[in-house]
């Protein structure tokens, strides 16, 4: 393995700044541990990320990439993780995930369509306020701790030519038309619910929501907002009500159409 990481991150080092980084950074990672994908998404503020680099075969793409970048990205850990102060480091998808994430309806309701058994993350500061995440995806097993140990050996060397390959990106994100700052996820839930004549949600209620889709349970939803379990269950049946839903399932249903309806 060494020998083979040696001449694949030379290859690397020779072209940065091209076309080619990309998939050359992704094959050194593979010459390190095997896996059956690679996505690359940048992020910065509110904007919608952008996707840098992809493996997918084309139908996986269209779920992975066009359809993540149409909202569900808003309840991806990586991307909630990233708009938060960012600790660059390697991590599990399952590390970040909050405690009710394999029940949310982000999880069934998304996730699940990407076929995968584990993704772990390189969690990158590209500079100026953008942060990289390159995921590895296996489809079948998971992540060995020697695996997940051999990738933490080349963080440093990761980190460092991401940075130098894709230092300006602000810049891309900045050239279009979208607004700076962009909304926070509560602001998105509000006018997303507005938008479909439902702006019945008090603020509570609506970080209620914002937690709820995320994929806390009741119980860390409390924690968080420092209220009992029980009042956030209150809160939960008043906002189906409000909502004339009855299931989590119809409550991310509607966020998603109503987030298709901003753009």
């Amino acid at each position: 393995m060494e020998r083979e990481w040696i001449a694949c991150s030379a290859r690397v080092v020779e072209v940065l700044g091209s076309a080619e980084f990309a998939p050359a950074l992704v094959a050194a990672l593979r010459s390190v541990t095997p896996f059956e994908h690679s996505v690359t998404f940048a992020y910065y503020r509110d904007f919608r990320p952008i996707a840098l680099h992809d493996d997918f075969p084309d139908w996986k793409r269209q779920v992975m990439v066009a359809d993540y970048q149409a909202g569900p990205y808003l309840l991806d850990p990586f991307y909630l993780q990233s708009m938060a102060p960012l600790v660059p480091r390697l991590v599990r998808l399952r590390d970040l995930a909050p405690d009710r994430f394999y029940q949310g309806e982000y999880f069934r309701n998304y996730y699940v369509r990407t076929e995968l058994a584990e993704e772990i993350g390189f969690m990158l500061d590209a500079g100026g306020g953008v942060s990289v995440v390159i995921s590895a995806m296996r489809e079948s097993r998971a992540f060995s701790a020697r695996d997940f140990k051999a990738l933490q050996e080349v963080f440093p060397f990761v980190a460092a030519a991401a940075r130098r390959n894709w230092e300006g990106l602000a810049s891309r994100f900045t050239a279009g038309a979208a607004p700076s700052p962009g909304p926070q996820l509560a602001e998105l839930i509000e006018r997303a619910f507005r938008n479909v004549g439902r702006n019945l949600l008090t603020p509570r209620e609506r970080e209620i929501v914002e937690f709820a889709l995320k994929g806390y349970s009741a119980e860390a939803t409390s924690q968080a907002l420092a209220i009992s379990p029980g009042t956030v269950r209150i809160h939960k049946r008043n906002i189906y009500s409000k909502l004339r839903i009855s299931s989590q399932g119809e409550l991310f249903s509607h966020f998603i159409a109503a987030l298709a309806e901003l753009d």
